[in-house]
């Protein structure tokens, strides 16, 4: 998208002769008129807002007549190189960058539904999520039914039955890592004429671009994977081009926007993206197989463990980062001596960084939730979800095993 032509003012430095000194701190230096610099990385524009030569062509670039860039809320040349990335990523026809996971997802789900609206949502979903639907939404008169989308034959009676507006769905699901059967969900939605909503945080488009079975709208948490440095909070909504003006319209009045410089970084994690979900898989892999085999251990959870299913939703045969366990015979108390025990792993609060982090979901990603809602979504207190990080497989095994012991 082209930025228009900055205002001229070389002669800054005559100009600064017969002005106030106060004048000249505020505009001395700033914008120099240079032939063009393609920069080989993207920079960051902290501006607010863009100069053109005339009126006229401001008033074509807020009026959508021309493109550019006229108010950082509106859109920054920055955050639109992330959005133009992680659209190429997912295969989408646009993507629009949002200030963190939860404001994405609930501009995605903004975007589809009004007061009367219902959606079938997953059972297995990330707590926050389902507390957005549940208290955020429900206010707004919108109903949610919660189901076992992996059981699809009681899936397809649902959908007949509730008539939902939107069906939502992560590819993994947080923290139980179920694949979700992505082609079969979208064709029984869209018979339905519901939207599909997938959150794509946990597998990446690295492993699986559910727009390719046809969702709808594909949403990250870029504060995970896509950043995956653990330095940055953000979200992104992917979608085809007209549901894409519509979510800009959309943050035009609501806001939620990210800063430049949260975008930037975002867009250097992407760079590395291929190199560190290939290291996390097969440290989850190596993991997952060691775990499955510890006493202390009563049942591991890792997609390559699932049959069927994820061999025909994902791209690569790598599985994830993300792998879980329970713990035998534990309860709250020895969950936290084996999460103070843990050394290489760090209790964090989030997945998908460079460190490998720990994370107890009943006081955490799933706190909100009493008993009945844990025991529904499969939740017990002796789980514990692991993120693999990019260190030696080796010291992760070794870091496991004794504080398991």
């Amino acid at each position: 998208m082209a930025q228009g032509v900055l205002v001229d003012v070389s002669d800054n430095a005559s100009k600064a002769r017969t002005r106030g000194f106060a004048t000249t701190a505020v505009h001395a230096g700033e914008r120099p008129h240079r032939r063009p610099i393609v920069p080989t990385a993207t920079p960051i524009f902290p501006a607010t807002s863009y100069l053109y030569d005339d009126i006229a062509a401001l008033d074509a670039v807020l009026g959508s007549e021309e493109e550019g860039f006229a108010y950082s809320r509106y859109g920054n040349p920055t955050t639109q190189a992330l959005e133009s990335a992680i659209a190429a990523l997912e295969g989408t026809e646009s993507a629009v960058a949002f200030a963190s996971g939860m404001a994405a997802l609930h501009a995605a789900i903004l975007l589809d539904v009004k007061s009367g609206s219902k959606v079938v949502a997953s059972r297995n979903l990330y707590g926050a999520t389902a507390q957005l639907l549940t208290t955020v939404f429900a206010s707004l008169g919108v109903e949610t039914v919660f189901a076992d989308l992996s059981d699809i034959e009681g899936l397809a009676q649902t959908l007949e039955s509730v008539r939902p507006r939107v069906v939502l769905c992560e590819t993994i699901s947080n923290p139980l890592l179920r694949v979700v059967d992505l082609p079969a969900i979208v064709d029984m939605a869209h018979a339905v004429r519901a939207k599909v909503i997938c959150d794509n945080t946990f597998a990446t488009p690295a492993l699986v671009q559910p727009a390719a079975f046809g969702v709808d709208t594909v949403v990250h948490s870029t504060t995970k994977y896509l950043g995956g440095h653990g330095d940055v909070t953000g979200g992104a909504v992917c979608t085809n081009a007209e549901r894409g003006y519509e979510l800009n319209e959309l943050t035009k009045l609501v806001g939620g926007v990210p800063g430049p410089f949260e975008s930037w970084l975002t867009l250097r994690g992407v760079k590395t993206l291929p190199l560190r979900i290939r290291q996390q898989s097969e440290n989850a892999e190596t993991v997952a197989r060691f775990l499955q085999t510890h006493p202390r251990v009563e049942r591991v959870y890792w997609p390559g463990f699932q049959p069927g299913v994820p061999e025909r939703v994902f791209s690569s045969p790598l599985r994830g980062g993300m792998v879980a366990l329970e713990i035998r015979d534990a309860g709250r108390e020895e969950v936290f001596r084996f999460l103070e025990r843990l050394e290489v792993f760090l209790p964090g609060t989030t997945l998908g960084d460079v460190y490998s982090l720990a994370l107890y979901p009943v006081i955490s990603s799933h706190r909100g939730m009493d008993d009945e809602d844990l025991a529904a979504a499969g939740i017990s207190r002796s789980l514990v979800r692991l993120s693999m990080g990019i260190e030696d497989s080796a010291d992760l095994v070794a870091d496991l095993d004794q504080a398991l012991a």
